[in-house]
């Protein structure tokens, strides 16, 4: 087949690829939940002046309420705001316009935070500020409560050098001449919708994914949930052994990670003021009189880096979805690290990446040319053909049939190598706009971030020219349709005006692919036999 005809169905396919991508949001979860009724307990918003303190490790700095416990703000303090931005990168936020907590706590029949208290537990701390020191590898952050009936709680905030993961212990004293039965729960919670002015997450349809919730089961290691499911009381209930929770968003994740043996009860409830919650219970405990029990739980508050993720919990690190070309997107990212590690620039990797893709494909590229002077050979028995029988169309269809078994020929055979690049191209997008380790990751000159879009549209407009050249330099006045010929012209301007908006990193990708191109057509275009 004739490249311009390959290359019109790339782009048809590409087109209705992100058509169908904007249209989905992003989410890819089609089926719903059984509908459940909310949990029978509810979580009171403490006082915005109540006592706080603040802890601090070498990665994130976090804000901790002292009714309850919960950590209303984190902060990443190796990943900036924005790009140019001398702020950290605040994950966890607690504003009038905008709330994301992490919140954790015992409930249950003697549960201090049951909602039978109407309030939550208020604990004192020996100090405000805990900082992690250089020289120690862990950071222990007790806060005590005392009950009326003698139960002292201790919950202990434990943090380690250089992690995003944090121990949160309940250890729980029972003083009281009665047995004491409480479960933990974690609950993250986050307003559904964006604050008007908002200036992390992008408005660009090109770099969206998605935002939500998600969960790990024994039945379902990895599975996302909308907010639309939470907001129209289409709640979660699922019973599993182990398993996480988690509120994703691009490039960052919260998650809750039991730590207890038993059965575990992930739920969803859409609570006041447009909030969505997903949550855990852990199961109960008895404590019996003068005895003491400890309940823990893991929490992650950082960047989706998949090695450390991986660690933390079982499919934690699937939270970096590359869609449904993972099996796709995982190689290239694992190779395109390795050839960072050695070059030291993302962008050289990427061009480094290219020619290793163009350089796999080329037996296909060099099938796909082959087909194609073949078939340029034939065009004149093909003509004669279609004269010949020029009122006779399935006799025609038969003819070229013959002809093609004949000359063992196979018409579709060009068409391979444009079905191979199409996942590649595709399961890079996936990779660009999902791994945190692009971000604000420069190139050269003006792309000081490869996941993000070209700020002067220099990359897209050279992509562009690019294409536009193999276009010309390819066998395009063979093309007889007017209509045809037309869609051919116009089509590079239009994949010009998508990729403004495509990460530059992509683009970067696609110019050198096309330069590949345009190098292979020079040569098997000299090697084609001349038709008369």
């Amino acid at each position: 087949m004739e490249v311009q005809r390959n290359f019109f169905i790339f782009a048809f396919l590409f087109v209705s690829f992100l058509l169908w991508q904007t249209w989905q949001g992003q989410s890819f979860l089609s089926h719903k939940k059984n509908e459940t009724t909310n949990p029978t307990f509810h979580f009171i918003d403490v006082k915005k002046n109540a006592k706080k303190i603040f802890i601090k490790n070498d990665v994130i700095s976090l804000i901790v309420n002292m009714y309850g416990g919960d950590i209303e703000e984190a902060n990443l303090l190796t990943y900036k705001k924005t790009l140019h931005s001398s702020q950290p990168f605040k994950l966890l936020k607690t504003r009038s316009d905008f709330i994301y907590q992490a919140q954790s706590g015992l409930i249950g029949e003697d549960g201090p935070d049951s909602s039978v208290h109407n309030t939550r537990p208020l604990y004192f701390s020996d100090k405000k500020i805990y900082e992690l020191d250089n020289s120690e590898k862990e950071l222990r952050v007790p806060i005590t409560w005392v009950s009326k009936n003698g139960v002292v709680y201790t919950k202990t905030f434990i943090l380690k050098s250089k992690r995003y993961d944090i121990q949160i212990e309940y250890n729980i004293h029972n003083l009281s001449k009665n047995a004491v039965n409480m479960n933990m729960f974690g609950q993250i919670k986050q307003t559904i919708n964006l604050p008007k002015k908002n200036k992390i997450y992008s408005g660009n349809f090109a770099l969206q994914t998605f935002r939500g919730a998600a969960y790990s089961s024994v039945d379902n290691k990895y599975e996302k949930y909308k907010f639309d499911y939470i907001s129209n009381n289409q709640n979660l209930h699922v019973t599993t052994e182990n398993g996480w929770i988690a509120m994703l968003q691009q490039y960052f994740a919260v998650a809750w990670i039991p730590q207890n043996s038993g059965q575990n009860t992930i739920y969803t409830s859409h609570l006041d003021n447009g909030i969505a919650a997903i949550g855990y219970t852990s199961p109960s405990i008895n404590i019996l009189p003068n005895s003491k029990a400890v309940i823990k739980s893991k929490l992650w508050i950082g960047p989706e880096i998949q090695k450390e993720m991986k660690l933390v919990a079982p499919n934690l690190d699937l939270t970096v979805d590359y869609g449904w070309l993972w099996f796709l997107s995982q190689p290239l990212f694992k190779l395109l690290t390795i050839l960072y590690n050695i070059i030291g620039n993302w962008g050289f990797s990427i061009i480094l990446i290219t020619f290793i893709m163009r350089a796999i494909t080329y037996p296909l590229t060099k099938a796909q040319h082959t087909s194609m002077a073949k078939m340029r050979a034939l065009q004149p028995k093909i003509k004669d053909i279609k004269e010949k029988f020029k009122n006779d169309k399935k006799r025609i269809s038969e003819e070229m049939i013959n002809l093609y078994k004949k000359e063992k020929i196979n018409p579709l055979g060009g068409f391979l190598p444009i079905f191979i690049q199409m996942p590649i191209f595709l399961s890079l997008y996936y990779m660009l706009i999902g791994s945190v380790e692009l971000r604000h990751a420069p190139f050269l000159l003006w792309i000081n971030d490869l996941s993000d879009q070209d700020p002067y549209y220099v990359l897209p407009i050279l992509m562009g020219i690019t294409m536009f050249f193999i276009q010309k330099t390819s066998s395009t006045n063979n093309i007889s349709d007017p209509f045809q010929k037309k869609i051919m012209n116009i089509m590079p301007v239009i994949f010009t005006v998508f990729f403004l908006w495509f990460p530059s990193g992509l683009v970067l990708y696609y110019i050198m692919s096309n330069l590949v191109t345009i190098i292979q057509q020079k040569f098997f275009l000299s090697c084609l036999p001349k038709t008369k």
